[in-house]
């Protein structure tokens, strides 16, 4: 597997090199060299087909936008978001891919050594689904960094859509993720609202609705 690189300025311009065949795997950027190393390993244990993309947020978008952006921008069997703190464990792509084709779902949720599945913090998303949740964006627009992954993973929830497979491995390294969190209160808000309103009418189970938030 390949990677590349664009500032989040040129993703309209990079369209027609973003056609992959396989998985498109994004990651949005602000610390260059973390992220060079996280897409390197991303893509030699990958074990499958597809492109990493790092996309340098020089613009300061959020990744919310960057990943609408791109996924309008691109196409691909598989479209897989992760950021540039991730550790992937081996076959980490090849089993993921494995795993929505034999249970035939839209999303899947890496092992992320904290939610046990519960939620695609980082995940693996068959784009004829996703595309089909909010009319062409990859997540709802109104997220800046936070609680996207959160209502897109309920939807495929409700649908029963969602797909996890423990040895896809996806870890977020953050040393400093527990103690000093840093989660965005507009995004924590407007999540809450959301839940009330059933995600636009997509998620009916009160107990879904009532989780996360």
């Amino acid at each position: 597997m390949k990677t590349a690189l664009i500032e989040s300025t040129q993703i309209g311009a990079y369209a027609s090199e973003l056609n992959v065949v396989g998985t498109l795997v994004v990651l949005p950027v602000i610390d260059l060299e973390m992220g060079k190393r996280a897409a390197t390993l991303a893509a030699s244990r990958a074990n499958a087909e597809g492109l990493v993309l790092l996309v340098l947020d020089t613009a300061r978008m959020g990744l919310v936008k960057i990943h609408n952006q791109v996924f309008q921008n691109s196409s691909s069997t598989f479209y897989a978001y992760l950021a540039q703190d991730v550790f992937v464990g081996r076959n980490w792509l090849s089993l993921g891919v494995g795993a929505l084709d034999i249970k035939s779902a839209g999303l899947l949720g890496f092992n992320d050594g904290k939610w046990q599945g519960q939620l695609a913090s980082f995940g693996l998303a068959r784009r004829d689904w996703v595309k089909e949740v909010y009319g062409g964006s990859f997540f709802f627009e109104g997220y800046n960094s936070h609680y996207a992954d959160t209502e897109l993973t309920l939807i495929a929830r409700e649908q029963r859509q969602y797909a996890y497979e423990p040895n896809s491995v996806a870890i977020e390294v953050d040393w400093d993720k527990d103690t000093s969190p840093s989660t965005n209160a507009q995004d924590k808000s407007l999540f809450k609202t959301r839940a009330t309103q059933g995600f636009g009418g997509r998620v009916m189970s009160p107990e879904l609705r009532g989780l996360f938030s």
